[in-house]
């Protein structure tokens, strides 16, 4: 069973859709909030990392585009304008709660490599000695392939594993996993706890993600299996209502919770 008392450092990860407002622009008064709660478990003696997604929506709404490009070399120069604002922008709300931040970019290659991997574990073991909580985004400007990580999903859980972390949020726009489209059935139900990534389970995801971001529930519940295999409890709330992050640190789980049996 899921035990609060054993949490010694947690990963947060923030899509695009709770980072940004309707038109795309950032929602900085939420993002401000989440700087804030995380300040805060830091002060409290807990090692906190941020997962971010957004460095590709907020790089198109810099550059005045008002459609995500499909070429990836597009794709690629939006992530390289909005990750410089996305950084200036947390490192000016954290700086302000007391907080350092150190900036991790990653691409698949860095996670498949062994030297690459140990590298990045060093990176993470020296920022928490040092205090520092480390924000961590793939490397889009760079990646040879095609964005890979599904709005940083996938991501997030291979980061709770070389973070050695004791949980996972996945704060999106969705309360948690539903037995069916929230949004196109009103009497679809919410499921409070899964075991297994099952076919079943499965089935219950929707597609694609919103138009700045590239997740879904489908890349949530490849990053839920991560989770289950490695022992690492994983819970998708939402976003709009970061104060639950607290709840979640005291056992209160809003959302829907995954751990192995």
């Amino acid at each position: 069973m899921f035990n609060s008392a054993n949490i010694r450092r947690i990963v947060v990860k923030v899509g695009t859709s709770t980072l940004t407002h309707g038109t795309g622009r950032l929602n900085l008064k939420r993002i401000e909030t989440l700087a804030k709660i995380l300040a805060d478990i830091k002060n409290s003696g807990l090692d906190v990392v941020l997962v971010t997604s957004g460095a590709i929506g907020v790089g198109m709404s810099k550059l005045g585009m008002t459609v995500r490009p499909r070429e990836l070399k597009f794709k690629q120069a939006a992530a390289a304008v909005g990750q410089c604002k996305l950084m200036h922008i947390y490192d000016e709300f954290f700086i302000g709660y007391g907080q350092i931040i150190g900036q991790i970019l990653i691409t698949r290659d860095d996670i498949d490599q062994p030297e690459r991997r140990e590298r990045i574990i060093d990176t993470f073991s020296a920022l928490f000695e040092l205090g520092s909580i480390p924000i961590v985004n793939e490397n889009d400007s760079t990646g040879v392939e095609e964005i890979l990580f599904g709005d940083n999903d996938t991501l997030s859980a291979e980061v709770a594993k070389l973070s050695n972390a004791d949980l996972l949020i996945i704060l999106t726009d969705i309360d948690g996993l539903y037995d069916d489209d929230p949004h196109k059935n009103g009497d679809a139900k919410i499921i409070r706890e899964v075991s297994e990534i099952d076919d079943e389970i499965l089935c219950c995801a929707g597609g694609a993600g919103s138009e700045l971001g590239t997740g879904g529930m489908v890349t949530k519940l490849q990053a839920a299996k991560l989770c289950i295999q490695n022992k690492i409890p994983m819970v998708i709330t939402n976003g709009a209502r970061l104060e639950e992050i607290y709840d979640i640190l005291q056992g209160k789980i809003s959302g829907t919770l995954f751990q192995a049996e």
